[in-house]
């Protein structure tokens, strides 16, 4: 008779929680999982999948105006709120069905509860006061997002879970940050007809990404009309009659129906019993693992964005696949977290993976740089100001190519593709014989032939 209630108990339903209690549960382990909101996790129900039906929403009005250009006369475009958030939380709640089923299908006990550990090998189950005994135990419970640093009225400000629930568009929006989520959600409300500020305490935007991107991305909201309020921070906010009063640490006051706050997110490790079992946390509460994720017990794990390693719901899912195979498929796993392809749903798309040209400079030394700007077929017709920036970065000892950015339409499409030949090795020269797809965008990037060379200001004298 085993000791072991279950074989695994995962704590939280995320995708990196689902994914490993699947393949646990097909390589025959016993396997519970306990979830406290929905089956999904961030992603699925306040996260990626909404947020890209909401970027899907914001872009309908470019295709309208674009369209005329084109011989197609249309009535005038009329958007309706309430339509697009009952049809997007219908499809949240299909997709969280599926999990749900998926889940059953391969033979999970789903416990709708918070749960928390009480020694290396006990979970409490807190709606019922059960104590289940596992062999494992993978902590899975995400990160929630944090409105820091405190300001007054900071409470009038909403995060990234609310604006899924907005009764009504706001007509003025401040957004405030500038990773992806921040970004993301500006260019959704400018192109669903609200008045965006975006405010950041920082001088470009995507802090990380390569500067001809950032260059870019600045250049092209501001050319659809975002307010970009860069090197200032919001000192207050303060309800008035007519909306809320954002008061910037220069004096200017600035007036919105809605501010959200996309500063920061926090791992959700808080009143989780892990100090009190020994496991060790970082200075932002994340759990710390090793390459295996396991963490200092060796009966627990963790995986997803409570390690706060690379925060991206491909990665979560890889980490838990990759726990399973180690664990209860006799195949130890790691995942490199070295080169992810990367996608930011802003309007235009960025896609990236491998390093940014400072980093590569920092890390490989010389390196040639391949670039290319120019408005694609469609916007030559339809009178668009949208343009493309395609940028390969190699190195130039070995001819690899380190770094690909591009920001398109479809760039996140074009990056998964171009992650292939970059995980696999792929050298300039790989690209440089790849015969081009035309006409395409994306050709450009197997036919950029000539290294870009800065030009140094000539001397006056």
């Amino acid at each position: 008779m085993s000791d072991f209630d279950v074989d695994l108990f995962v704590i939280g339903a995320g995708s990196g929680g689902v994914r490993a209690a699947r393949i646990a549960a097909s390589y025959g382990a016993r396997v519970m999982v306990a979830e406290e909101y929905r089956v999904g996790g961030t992603c699925v129900i306040r996260g990626c999948v909404p947020k890209k039906l909401m970027v899907y929403a914001g872009r309908f009005a470019d295709e309208f105006e674009e369209a005329a250009g084109f011989g197609w006369t249309l009535p005038e475009m009329r958007f309706d709120w309430n339509t697009l958030m009952a049809n997007l939380h219908k499809e949240v709640d299909r997709l969280e069905g599926i999990y749900r089923t998926n889940l059953e299908k391969a033979g999970v006990e789903v416990v709708d509860s918070r749960a928390v550990i009480v020694d290396p090998h006990t979970v409490r189950i807190l709606k019922t006061g059960q104590e289940i005994r596992a062999r494992y135990i993978l902590v899975a419970v995400g990160a929630h997002p944090v409105m820091t640093p405190a300001i007054p009225g900071g409470e009038l400000g909403i995060t990234s879970n609310e604006v899924f629930h907005l009764k009504e568009l706001p007509r003025r929006i401040i957004v405030v940050g500038a990773g992806y989520i921040a970004v993301e959600f500006a260019g959704i409300f400018a192109g669903l007809g609200s008045e965006v500020t975006l405010v950041h305490r920082g001088d470009k935007l995507l802090r990380g990404f390569d500067e001809d991107v950032r260059d870019a991305l600045a250049e092209a909201y501001r050319g659809r009309g975002i307010t970009l309020a860069l090197e200032r921070t919001i000192h207050r906010l303060d309800k008035r009659p007519d909306g809320i009063a954002a008061t910037l640490n220069d004096g200017t006051v600035l007036m919105a129906d809605q501010v959200l706050v996309a500063t920061g997110r926090r791992p959700n490790t808080a009143d989780l019993g892990l100090e009190q079992v020994g496991v060790s946390l970082d200075e932002v509460g994340a759990i710390i693992v090793d390459g295996y994720s396991q963490t200092v017990i060796p009966s627990i794990y963790a995986v997803g964005d409570v390690t706060n390693r690379a925060n991206l719901t491909p990665v979560a899912i890889r980490e838990g696949h990759a726990f399973a195979d180690t664990v209860f498929g006799d195949k130890p796993t790691m995942v490199d977290h070295e080169l992810i392809p990367t996608a930011v749903f802003s309007t235009p798309e960025i896609g990236v993976i491998g390093c940014s040209e400072a980093a590569a400079r920092a890390r490989c030394g010389e390196v040639d740089i391949y670039k290319t700007s120019f408005r694609p077929m469609k916007a030559t017709v339809s009178g668009s100001a949208e343009r493309v920036l395609m940028k390969l970065v190699v190195e130039k000892a070995t001819d690899k190519v380190v770094g690909v950015h591009i920001m398109a339409h479809d760039a996140g499409e074009m990056i998964q593709l171009a992650g292939i030949a970059v995980t696999m090795g792929a050298t300039k020269a790989d690209f440089d014989r790849t015969i081009a797809v035309h006409p395409t965008a994306a050709e450009e990037l197997v036919t950029m032939r000539t290294p870009f060379v800065v030009k140094k200001p000539v001397a006056v004298g």
